[in-house]
């Protein structure tokens, strides 16, 4: 599920939303309040501020209403630190664009002192949006934060590099991401904190995720849910649940799958934090469990939810999942106009990804250039412009380069799009070829015509009780037939109730002729066990049109179903005239048969890796009369 964009950027490093104060604080306020005091303590508040990472959310809300409270009580409202809570507190309220006005407010008596670094991380945290991608001017701008706050030694350092971690995700560098990420770690004064531990192992969940390292999805995971608990953080424990559907999701426990995004999405709905990844999250454990339409309501919902930020961008993969659901459904011509959206906007995205890259490498450049001294730039002043006038060459013949290469990634990736329609296609094509022989070899025409025929000669006859009995086991064989085609597999319990109409259909058409008897292993569950649809019908039907028609004695069928291992064996075994190589009409009819079924065993098992074949033997070579065929599948119980 392409689901940690989002996840990783709202609740890892969209800003802290934990506040600290403790209870030597609360009875100081309290006693304040109540002595009237007008003069405000002096208070180290960038210490509470960065100490706000041990509490949990309830405690962080709080929190705040507690520090704005004292504000107003010792006439202090406009102090940049108030300020500073004010932001906090729209951001719980989804009052962005208020929030950022209100960090503007905040004034430091110098550019680089504790105020003025912490109002330029609370307005850079709120420059991108969730999921979306970071653009060069904003990127710049946080390096430029990080060297300050560097220089100074700030407190609040390690922030910025949380805020550079969550750029560098959302722009799909894993790489710079993970160090940022450790740097944050590492500098943090509170590190060895629950809190704190558990926020990291978050963070370090959705990089092995993006990373596709399942072994450490499901360390890390542990770890933040062990903690989370322990904390008693409740949108903790749910995020855990998100991470826990994305391990099912690996998997491939689809049912799984979707019960802990269900949990998820509803906290998040419950707690009114809804967001459009959470909407694809959902809808992709749709698809899974094969629900195109409901993965089709909520890939449409995230993407109206997505249309109101206030960055006006998009992300593709709502509209790969929609392409997804669209084809499952069997809707092509809406899969592709998804297909068509999802690749204008992902293709837009890759360029907005280069030009970043772009941005850094002048950043990097740059950085070397301010370290030369004054007098070596003078000295050689000539030789940097001609350096210079090289470099835009470079520049301009690797821009050219790199449209070349885009063209060409451009080409191949429609190439692909043609061959994997074409595969599909091809696929269907051949699936659909195989039901219509299948659909004809199992409506035989004259079975059909002998059946209607023998119902009227009982109807005739006056025989009610006896019509009735084949008017049911007819209607319930053609009914079976019509409804099973279209289907890969069925349960045992139905491919029985099949065979028996057609068997007790031919008895009372051969009457006397022969007996017949079902063997199912006591080890099969005949609701979970389930088999290709119609699959022993074409040997039982040789079996008495041809191994009974020219005997003198009672024919006896024995139809086995067994377990073995971890595959099903299927007999079918008459005491009839056997293989009669004379007979040309019955040699094609069964090597129709056999080739069809070669080719269903070939789409539904040997195509996807699995074991299955049958043999068909004449038992005079060893003495006997009639044939056996065996029948070999892979066990499938659901």
């Amino acid at each position: 599920m392409n689901s940690t964009s989002t996840i990783f950027a709202r609740f890892l490093f969209c800003g802290i939303l934990i506040f600290c104060a403790c209870r030597n604080g609360e009875n100081t306020a309290k006693v304040q309040k109540e002595n009237a005091q007008t003069t405000r303590p002096e208070k180290d508040y960038l210490a509470t501020i960065i100490a706000q990472d041990t509490l949990s959310t309830e405690a962080y809300k709080r929190a705040i209403e507690r520090e704005i409270s004292d504000f107003k009580v010792y006439n202090h409202p406009y102090d940049s630190y108030f300020h500073y809570f004010k932001a906090r507190k729209y951001l719980l309220e989804k009052k962005q664009d208020s929030a950022v006005a209100a960090y503007q407010k905040m004034k430091g008596k110098t550019p680089d002192d504790d105020v003025q670094i912490l109002k330029t991380y609370g307005v850079l945290s709120q420059s991108f949006g969730d999921g979306l991608l970071v653009e060069p001017k904003v990127m710049e701008k946080i390096f430029a934060a990080i060297e300050i706050a560097e220089r100074v030694h700030s407190r609040i350092r390690y922030r910025f590099y949380d805020l550079l971690a969550k750029a560098y995700f959302q722009n799909k560098n894993e790489e710079k991401s993970l160090k940022y990420s450790d740097l944050y770690f590492e500098q943090h004064p509170y590190k060895a904190h629950p809190v704190v531990k558990q926020r990291y192992y978050d963070i370090s969940f959705m990089l092995a995720s993006r990373l596709g390292n399942y072994q450490k999805m499901r360390f890390y995971n542990g770890k933040a849910r062990e903690l989370a608990f322990k904390i008693g953080d409740s949108l903790a424990i749910a995020r855990t649940y998100n991470n826990e559907s994305q391990i099912y999701a690996r998997q491939n426990q689809t049912v799984k799958t979707l019960e802990y995004s269900k949990k998820y999405f509803n906290y998040l709905k419950k707690s009114n934090n809804l967001n459009d990844i959470a909407y694809n999250n959902l809808a992709t454990s749709f698809i899974r469990n094969k629900q195109p339409d409901s993965a089709i309501k909520y890939y449409r919902e995230g993407i109206e939810l997505e249309k109101n930020n206030k960055f006006n961008k998009q992300k593709e993969l709502h509209y790969n999942g929609l392409k997804d659901a669209y084809i499952l459904k069997g809707d092509f011509v809406r899969a592709l106009e998804a297909a068509d959206s999802s690749y204008t906007i992902g293709f837009r995205n890759h360029n907005a990804i280069e030009a970043v890259k772009i941005a850094e490498i002048q950043e990097k450049y740059e950085t070397e250039k301010k370290d030369r001294s004054i007098v070596e730039l003078n000295e050689r002043n000539k030789l940097n412009e001609t350096l210079i006038t090289q470099q835009r060459w470079t520049l301009v013949l690797l821009t050219l380069i790199f449209l070349g290469v885009l063209f060409f990634f451009y080409f191949l990736y429609r190439q692909q799009r043609l061959k994997g329609k074409n595969t599909l296609l091809k696929s269907e094509n051949q699936r659909l070829n195989i039901e219509h022989k299948l659909l004809q070899t199992q409506l035989n025409p004259h079975f059909i015509f002998n059946a209607i025929a023998n119902l009227q000669s009982l109807i005739a006859s006056g025989h009610v009780d006896e019509s009735v009995s084949y008017l049911n086991s007819f209607s319930g064989l053609l009914r079976g037939v019509l409804e099973q085609n279209r289907k890969d597999f069925i349960a045992l319990a139905e491919e029985l109730s099949s065979l028996n109409d057609y068997i007790r259909l031919q008895q009372m058409r051969y009457d006397g002729v022969f007996n017949y008897q079902i063997i199912v292993d006591e080890n099969l569950s005949l609701e979970h066990t389930l088999i290709p649809p119609m699959l022993i019908q074409p040997f039982v039907e040789n079996a008495i049109e041809h191994g009974f028609r020219h005997i003198n004695y009672k024919g006896a069928l024995e139809i086995s179903f067994n377990k073995e291992n971890k595959f099903l064996v299927i007999k079918v075994d008459d005491n009839g005239s056997g293989i009669n190589n004379n007979d040309v009409n019955k040699q094609k009819k069964q090597s129709l048969a056999q080739v069809i079924l070669k080719e269903r065993l070939a789409l539904l098992f040997v195509s996807n890796g699995q074991n299955a074949k049958f043999t068909v033997n004449d038992k005079k070579q060893g003495g006997g009369q009639g044939v056996i065929a065996e029948i070999i599948i892979p066990l499938i119980e659901e």
